[in-house]
């Protein structure tokens, strides 16, 4: 009876003994699962949305894990404060500056918080540091994205279903030239001026260039005025011949137009004859009175010449006269 007694404490402390030993593998199991026993130190993420994240989920850098979220808490008004423990063995790869971005383990896998280093220029980060939200699209931000493309797709081929139905029943321009043959000639027309305009634009730029080779022939009139230094000098004289001639002419034209206006004024003598009417009726008055003073004076010497004590003395100059002529 004692000897089966003790064979059961002796099982019984077997079975003890085998559980605890499962139980303290499974909790080392575990514990180096989590990293629960490993060195490591704590930083905090603020999101304005965590998107389903969850305490004990991973924490990822370059697609290592490193840390696990360990607390989770309401801050300020809307935001969420994430506590990131992170092993000690990460310390030395991530920069004060480095981000914190909220992802997915796979498509549809749990969420997880991915961490970029940062750069080099900035100190380690340290325990109790903050790091900046590296703000990404999420996978709901995707699938709206995805949604509003699919509509605008759909838009997009119903505006061109459209646009296929109009072009085959004739509707508008394009569909006119696709569907009209008299629109159809017309712009083959139209394409067939163009082309001729084409042509005669070409041939006149190749005349026009044989134009001017031409006027570089050596010894031609546009050679000798852009080389011969003689020919432009010539011309440069012609210039200033031409500039005197018309300063001349200006001065010219300035005295008569003072000497017209003159005309128009009483203070000299011929305006006086032009202007004044008085002075007008006194001139031709005294050219009157010289006319007859003139038929007078021709009466007075033909009547001289036929008076008998000077007749000899005209006959005597007559024929010196006669003389004379004859002489010549």
């Amino acid at each position: 009876m004692q000897a089966s007694d003790n064979r059961r404490k002796i099982t019984v402390g077997i079975f003890i003994f085998l559980g605890l030993a499962i139980f303290i593998v499974g909790v080392f199991t575990l514990g180096s699962q989590k990293k629960a026993f490993v060195k490591s130190f704590t930083v905090d993420v603020v999101f304005n949305d965590i998107q389903g994240v969850k305490a004990g989920n991973n924490v990822w850098f370059s697609g290592v894990k490193i840390g696990t979220i360990k607390k989770i808490q309401f801050y300020g008004t809307s935001q969420v404060q994430v506590f990131l423990n992170i092993e000690e063995e990460a310390h030395k790869y991530i920069h004060k500056d480095a981000s914190a971005s909220i992802s997915s383990d796979g498509l549809i896998g749990n969420k997880i918080i991915v961490i970029t280093g940062g750069t080099p220029k900035f100190p380690f980060v340290e325990d109790g540091d903050r790091l900046r939200v590296n703000t990404t699209l999420s996978t709901d931000d995707i699938m709206k994205t995805f949604q509003v493309n699919n509509k605008n797709l759909v838009d997009v081929t119903s505006d061109f279903k459209i646009l296929a139905r109009s072009l085959v029943e004739g509707k508008g321009t394009a569909g006119t030239l696709l569907t009209d043959e008299q629109v159809a000639a017309d712009f083959k027309s139209i394409v067939v001026n163009l082309k001729n305009t084409t042509a005669a634009a070409n041939k006149m730029a190749m005349e026009l260039n044989t134009f001017t080779k031409t006027l570089n022939t050596k010894g031609g009139l546009a050679d000798k005025l852009l080389t011969d230094t003689a020919v432009f000098a010539k011309l440069q004289a012609s210039v200033d011949e031409l500039q005197k001639t018309a300063s001349s002419a200006s001065a010219l034209t300035e005295n008569l137009n003072k000497a017209s206006a003159k005309l128009t004024q009483t203070d000299n003598a011929v305006g006086v004859l032009l202007n004044d009417q008085k002075t007008a009726e006194q001139v031709k008055s005294i050219v009157k009175n010289m006319e007859t003073s003139s038929q007078k004076l021709d009466e007075n010497l033909e009547a001289l010449q036929h008076n008998f004590l000077l007749r000899g003395f005209f006959k005597k100059k007559a024929k010196e006269e006669a003389a004379a002529k004859k002489e010549n």
